[in-house]
């Protein structure tokens, strides 16, 4: 009797071809398994690779997170005290070798000054100042400033006291001669040309305008501290942590512990923008005239919402501008 099988979709008569028949399908099946086998393994070897490198991803994708883009600018941003630029470098006071303790305060207050020249066109602030005039502190003054330093200009509206004083002072225009129009009833005085140096200019100001200014409170300060290098009894100190407002400055202390005629402060400290560049705050203190009192202030200035570089031209120094002296 003829045994009849059903393999793989074949009817096999035969015994012998029934088994090589039988032989040839158990290996398709083998070689199915090992296919099998092997995809599997390779999924498992993705999934394992997945797994290793997602996190690798994510911590990128945080890194990236964490560093944010730049908003687009309004159409007509106003102007910004401080640059997009990343911070600067901290103003370097290392003390060399063999160097005077003033040596390193001088030289970046040379950097500054330089800083100014090259790269400050104009700028705005309120100016905060209060000044010791013959012996006697006078009241805090607060002033809108508008300076040009090219042509030097300088545009002076008092805030307080003597609000709506306006003063205006452009070198070499209308003979070096102020134009100013006082506040209240002097007012109806109408706009006076006035020597800058004069009695009247100078009455209540420690200096005259020809030396308001950043540029120009730096300029000063270096010669005077240069002159007084020849003495070395001095303590400097600085801080890079301190704060004016809400802007990050640089402290620069320097202190003659012993009074000298040539010495023209007791302790005088400057306050330089981190970011800016610029001097931001000055004050200066006298000798206390007994032990234990506080030493007097000699000098305070205030360079507060300073925004550099507005554009300002030749009109807003204008003593015809209908802007002005109104």
């Amino acid at each position: 009797m003829s045994i009849i099988a059903h393999l793989g979709g074949f009817m096999v008569r035969s015994p012998i071809m029934r088994l090589l028949q039988l032989q040839r399908w158990l290996s398709a099946i083998v070689s199915s398994a090992v296919i099998a086998v092997a995809f599997v393994v390779c999924q498992s070897a993705n999934a394992q690779e997945n797994r290793t490198t997602e996190p690798v991803y994510r911590v990128a994708n945080e890194a990236a997170a964490n560093t944010v883009a730049p908003a687009a600018a309004p159409a007509a941003a106003a102007p910004v005290a401080a640059p997009a630029a990343a911070p600067a470098a901290p103003f370097n006071l290392a003390q060399q070798p063999g160097e005077h303790p003033m040596a390193p305060a001088i030289r970046v207050m040379k950097e500054v000054l330089a800083n100014i020249d090259q790269n400050v066109r104009d700028y705005t602030c309120t100016l905060i100042k209060r000044e010791a005039v013959e012996g006697a502190l006078g009241d805090q003054q607060q002033i809108m400033l508008k300076v040009r330093q090219s042509p030097f200009s300088v545009y002076l509206y008092f805030l307080k006291p003597y609000q709506g004083r306006e003063v205006l002072y452009v070198d070499g225009v209308n003979d070096n001669n102020l134009v100013v129009l006082e506040a209240g009833w002097k007012r109806n005085l109408g706009k006076l040309n006035l020597d800058p140096n004069g009695m009247v200019a100078m009455r209540g100001q420690k200096h005259p305008i020809t030396d308001v200014g950043i540029r120009n409170l730096m300029a000063k300060l270096i010669a005077a501290k240069t002159a007084e290098m020849k003495f070395m009894e001095c303590n400097v100190t600085s801080n890079p942590n301190t704060r004016i407002g809400d802007r990050p400055t640089t402290l620069i202390q320097i202190e003659h512990p012993v009074p000298r005629k040539e010495f023209g402060t007791h302790i005088t400290r400057l306050f330089l923008d981190n970011e800016l560049r610029v001097p931001i705050h000055y004050d200066a203190y006298l000798w206390p005239e007994a032990p234990g009192q506080a030493p007097p202030l000699d000098a305070s200035y205030t360079y507060a919402n300073l925004k550099l570089n507005v554009g300002l031209a030749a009109r807003d120094f204008d003593a015809s501008n209908p802007e002005l002296f109104k």
